[in-house]
């Protein structure tokens, strides 16, 4: 893992350390990737609204084929697999 290195003004300094000692984080290192995790969590959730809403907006829809259904499980199985390898 890289490391990184951030300087943080006092006032952000305490505000982390106070969530730290609050919501029981071992480490900085452990609540900043926390925040990044759920930061990324976010914004999938807004990209998958935003495909929904293409999708919506695209015109009449049409009926899903087995292919279809294989094709969205492989999709699900990778992504399942590449998030169970990290």
């Amino acid at each position: 893992m890289q490391d990184m290195h951030i300087n943080l003004p006092p006032g952000l300094e305490e505000f982390v350390q106070s969530r730290i000692a609050e919501r029981g984080y071992s480490s900085v290192s452990e609540y900043v990737s926390e925040l990044i995790r759920a930061d990324q969590e976010q914004s999938a959730k807004r990209l998958l609204e935003e495909q929904v809403l293409t999708g919506i907006r695209s015109g009449e829809s049409l009926p899903m084929t087995a292919r279809d259904w294989e094709e969205i499980r492989g999709e699900v199985r990778a992504r399942y697999d590449a998030r169970e390898a990290r």
